[in-house]
């Protein structure tokens, strides 16, 4: 009874309305038109799925209906809901995939699929710091890496996971002992200062310094140098890393801007149901080469041939290994023993994000911990927090991007690094312990490598940056955005050394131990305001940008030694010491203020004009060069969108001439170097600490400056399925900030000061992407990158006279090594003979050291491959160098001494006669042959290919298929890091060329990510 009347009421109220419908019609006069029942006035709740050509659900794609306002997003299941009427046409877009187009119809489910356009530059959107650009549409030269490179490979910096990616950045790890730092270099050596060529890194707008307040007295044997900063970004939540190269892109940084810049953006949340997500693996890392040494028979006979040929005879009491006092049969692989371990790695990240189209939020913690190849308890612990808030108004005239990160490290290594003990221990030196499992001193006759293990290095860092971005739409065509950021870094490090370092007979206490402790606070902010400006009228299109930069940077270290515990026990406490020392205290503070401006011009859509300036302020420099102003202008031509063009050349899908000049400067010189400066004198007078002058007052100490010029075409073939870009540039930098040589009546031996010399980088870039095959269910890409540098130091006021004559050659690189030209061997010494230059019948330094080698690279660059197939998935990456480096011998102990070396030691003279790679066998006692060893060591000999291929890393994985459950998606993977390296280089690793710290590790990797 019910239903009935429902269904009268139903046929009364569609009754009344066809009666109030007919009459409005009439009433109108438009009556034929007309069709109550038409399925197109009523509005139906539509429910979707998008997913890639593998099945896979894509998350945050845009789903709007054409023609009008209202839209949505797709959420980690790639579902989207939506209410529309079955004329209305959907718009899906997202970043990488094919625009795509679908009417509703009477569907109210749909399954959609995206087709990837990696071809789609005009899609790809680019970070250029203060704005952001097409990278169609860009006139200055920026290369990026985004979040599934970097996914990609389990590295702990983010550095390392740029190697061999992009072009003209050159990156070197210095060791594979985790906390390590690299050397980066964008387009070459600018600077004549060592610390001067390091870009400026700027994370999510803030910059971010990479000086270390670390001391490398306290972590110079173990990591190479001091611990770096940027080991505290996490790169599992980096987004993308983009680096600016040329004027046209650097100059709006100004100063900072000199060397390139890094800029590093952080992951956002994406819009949708919130979502869980677990990335896990676990690594094992060995050492990727090993050097071949000599056994125990070969080193007897090469120590034996040494004595005879000294002639001594009977062999010395201290000649354990000959002697009789070791066991001459004995035989250890000590590189196994003491550097063969493995180096586990577990990384862990838990996030979780959500939000709407105006709200979308990202919180995700990761905890990082790698052990060391080393024996003992080595390890490195980072824990990580990261936090994104997006959110942007209804009206969308006010918007903001918060974003926190946090990281807190430790590091818990021996003080030395043992590669070289394990390379040079005589291979029948005895065991490491004893039978009660104590360390073995072999009744003093040996020096026990584990002795180290005793002594630590230890440190704690605490990083926090923050970044707040809010912009208000004033009217349609201005916006207002400021900018701020904090940063704070605090580490604390020490490095003990307690009398169990050393032989229990000796008779040392902990009275005797000593404890190195450095800590370092740094703080900085950062205020930006800015006004941008957009307009468009008929063909032409105006941007503009004006902002400003206030930037305070605080820094303190404090280095202390004590010396005398109670027990060993309490050794990490400088309270227990019975004496403390303050070998250094810092305090600085650097301040800089700067007005910045972009004007982007683009007519038709084929010309653009791109103007940036700077107007730079620092404390750094002297009264009267405090202020100095910074400019460029990049210009572009898209001359594939000519139609003369279009018709002449159909399968040329893109084509851009683009050009750029500008000046940056430089002022990475420290603080205070144009002051009079004082330090402690650190004695006594009358009972009081006195002062003593340290640096000269200079007032016209002002900026280095670099002119930078490049020009460059990019093409695009197939509908861009080939994409190449190649590019010229020459950057000079003029102004060099060194010390200048004083007369040593003055009481210093040099003044800060801005010297007329010149240094020239120029150099050819090339890079390749490639659709090499896309089908049903399978996709191939490619992309190659080459970089053909070339440094020279045009010129260098008064070179022959100064301090510097035996360092540089105009016209030559800055890094070369000026050296003695080895000749060969003496047939009748059997010693290494060299050059005499000056023909002054004796070699001797630095007249004779004038023989020239370039360390520099020849090129380098790196190939990467993916490969798709249905729900497989394949990337692997190719580094290759082409350079001349140090080889075996440089650093090479005297050959015939109580070491262990290289088999190469083996092609000795006499009996591989003047062809040998090696003179005679000595102890040290012969005079010629000793001496002859010391210039050997600074001769060409040591110079010799140190090209390499590196397989540098490989990703395997394989995405679960969605239907397998319906509350997750997983994705299973397998890396490789360093797995192969095709070189000819003698030594142990092509890219440190250091034998005395352990390379960068082989590493294999099983990971899993949970999508929830």
């Amino acid at each position: 009874m019910q239903k009935k009347y429902i269904l009268r009421d139903r046929c009364t109220l569609l009754f009344a309305l066809l009666i109030f419908s007919t009459g409005t019609c009439s009433l109108f006069g438009n009556t034929k038109d007309v069709n109550l029942f038409d399925l197109a006035a009523y509005q139906h709740r539509i429910k979707g799925t998008v997913t890639d050509s593998n099945g896979i659900p894509i998350q945050g794609v845009n789903v709007g209906i054409k023609g009008s306002s209202s839209g949505t997003f797709s959420d980690e299941k790639g579902a989207f809901y939506l209410e529309a009427v079955p004329s209305d046409v959907l718009i899906l877009s997202y970043i990488g995939f094919k625009k795509l187009e679908v009417a509703v119809g009477s569907s109210t489910e749909l399954s959609l699929v995206l087709e990837e356009d990696v071809t789609d530059l005009g899609a790809v959107t680019v970070n250029a710091g203060y704005y952001t650009v097409t990278e169609k549409e860009r006139t200055g030269s920026i290369s990026k890496i985004t979040s599934k490179s970097i996914d990609d490979q389990p590295v702990a910096s983010p550095l390392a996971a740029m190697q061999g990616q992009m072009s003209g950045v050159l990156i070197t790890q210095n060791t594979g002992v985790s906390g390590g730092g690299f050397n980066i270099q964008v387009r070459g050596v600018n600077s004549l200062r060592a610390d001067g060529n390091a870009p400026l890194y700027i994370v999510d707008g803030v910059p971010f310094s990479s000086e270390s307040l670390g001391s490398t007295s306290l972590s110079g044997a173990i990591l190479g140098g001091a611990s770096s900063p940027l080991n505290s970004i996490n790169p599992s939540d980096i987004q993308s890393i983009e680096v600016l190269k040329d004027a046209d892109a650097t100059a709006i940084y100004g100063s900072r801007g000199a060397n390139g810049v890094v800029l590093i953006t952080t992951k956002k949340g994406k819009a949708g149901k919130t979502s869980l997500s677990l990335n896990t693996y676990t690594s094992a890392g060995t050492l990727a080469r090993t050097m071949n040494l000599m056994d125990t028979q070969e080193y007897i006979a090469m120590r034996r041939e040494a004595y005879k040929n000294d002639g001594i005879d009977p062999y010395p009491s201290s000649a354990y290994d000959v002697n009789g006092t070791w066991d001459q049969n004995r035989y250890t692989d000590w590189q196994k023993e003491l550097s063969g371990g493995t180096a586990w790695t577990t990384n862990t990240q838990l996030g979780i994000s959500g939000g709407n189209e105006n709200t979308r939020f990202l919180i995700s913690g990761t905890h990082r911990k790698e052990t060391s190849v080393f024996p003992g308890d080595n390890g490195y612990h980072r824990t990580s927090v990261h936090n994104n808030l997006n959110h942007r108004s209804d009206d969308e005239r006010f918007s903001m991007n918060m974003s926190v990160d946090y990281a807190a490290e430790t590091n818990n290594q021996m003080f030395a690094d043992l590669t070289s003990d394990a390379m040079t221990l005589p291979p029948n030196a005895p065991a490491l312990y004893n039978e009660d499992g104590s360390l073995n001193w072999e009744e003093g006759t040996f020096s026990n490598p584990l002795a180290d293990m005793a002594s630590r290095y230890r440190s704690k860092t605490k990083n926090l940056i923050a970044n707040g971005l809010f912009s208000y739409k004033v009217i349609p065509s201005l916006t207002a955005k400021i900018s701020t950021g904090y940063t704070s870094t605090r580490l604390t490090e020490i490095r003990t050394l307690p009398s169990t370092v050393y032989n229990s007979a000796i008779g040392l206490t902990s009275a005797n131990s000593m404890l190195f402790h450095n800590s370092g606070d740094r703080y900085s902010w950062i205020v930006e305001p800015q006004l941008e400006w957009n307009a468009g009228w008929g063909k032409n299109t105006l941007a503009a940008l004006i902002g400003a930069t206030f930037q305070t940077n605080q820094s303190e270290t404090l280095n202390q030694i004590g010396r005398g515990f109670s027990s060993n026990e309490l050794i990490e406490s400088l309270a227990a010491a019975e004496t403390v020392n303050v070998s250094n205290h810092t305090q600085s503070e650097y301040k800089y203020q700067a007005i910045y401006a972009r004007v982007n011009y683009k007519w038709d859509g084929k010309y653009l004009i791109n103007l940036t300036g700077r107007r730079d302020g620092s404390s750094r420099f002297g009264s009267n060069r405090r202020y100095a102003t910074f400019g460029a202008v990049g210009m572009a031509w898209l001359f594939a969108r000519e139609k003369f063009v279009e018709n002449a050349v159909p399968w040329l899908s893109f084509g851009k001439v683009r050009a750029s000049y500008g000046t940056t400067g430089n002022d990475q010189i420290g603080d205070y170097q144009y002051l009079n400066t004082y330090s402690v004198s650190g004695g006594l007078y009358d009972g009081v600490i006195g002062l003593q002058p340290s640096r000269l007052y200079n007032p016209d100490f002002g900026w280095e400056v670099n002119k930078k010029l490049e020009m460059a075409l990019e093409l695009g073939f197939l509908e861009d399925r080939i994409s190449l870009t190649g590019a010229w540039y020459q950057n000079r930098s003029s102004n060099q900030l060194v010390g200048i040589p004083l007369p040593a009546t003055t009481g210093f031996s040099s003044i800060q000061a801005n010297l007329g010399a010149t240094v020239e980088n120029v150099g050819w870039e090339f890079d390749l992407r490639t659709l090499n095959v896309q089908g049903e269910g399978f996709k191939w890409t490619s992309s190659l990158n080459l970089s053909i540098p070339k440094n020279k130091l045009l010129e260098f006021e008064n070179l022959e006279g100064s301090t510097y004559a035996n360092q540089y050659v105009i016209g030559q690189p800055v890094n070369i090594q000026k050296l003695y030209h080895y000749t060969g061997i003496n047939p009748d010494t059997g010693v290494y003979t060299f050059e005499d230059y000056d023909l002054d019948g004796q070699v001797s330094t630095p007249n004779d050291r004038q023989f020239l080698a370039n360390i520099d690279p020849d090129f380098y660059g790196g190939l990467s491959n993916n490969i798709q197939y249905k729900n497989w998935n394949l990337d692997f990456l190719f580094q290759f160098v082409k350079q001349q480096g140090r080889n075996y011998l440089y650093g090479l102990k005297i050959p015939g001494a109580m070491l262990n070396m290289p088999a190469y030691v083996l092609d000795h003279w006499p009996e591989n006669g003047t062809e040998a790679a090696i003179q005679r066998y000595t102890t040290g006692i012969h005079g010629d042959a000793r001496n002859a060893y010391l210039r050997h060591g600074s001769s060409s000999a040591i110079i010799s290919d140190a090209s390499y291929i590196r397989l540098k890393n490989i990703n395997v994985s394989y995405t679960i298929p969605r239907q397998w459950s319906k509350l997750f998606s997983a994705r299973i993977y397998m890396q490789g890091q360093n797995l192969l390296t095709l070189t000819k280089y003698k030594g142990q690793d092509p890219e440190s060329q250091l034998g005395s710290y352990i390379p960068p590790l082989k590493q294999y990797a099983l990971g899993i990510h949970l999508e929830f």
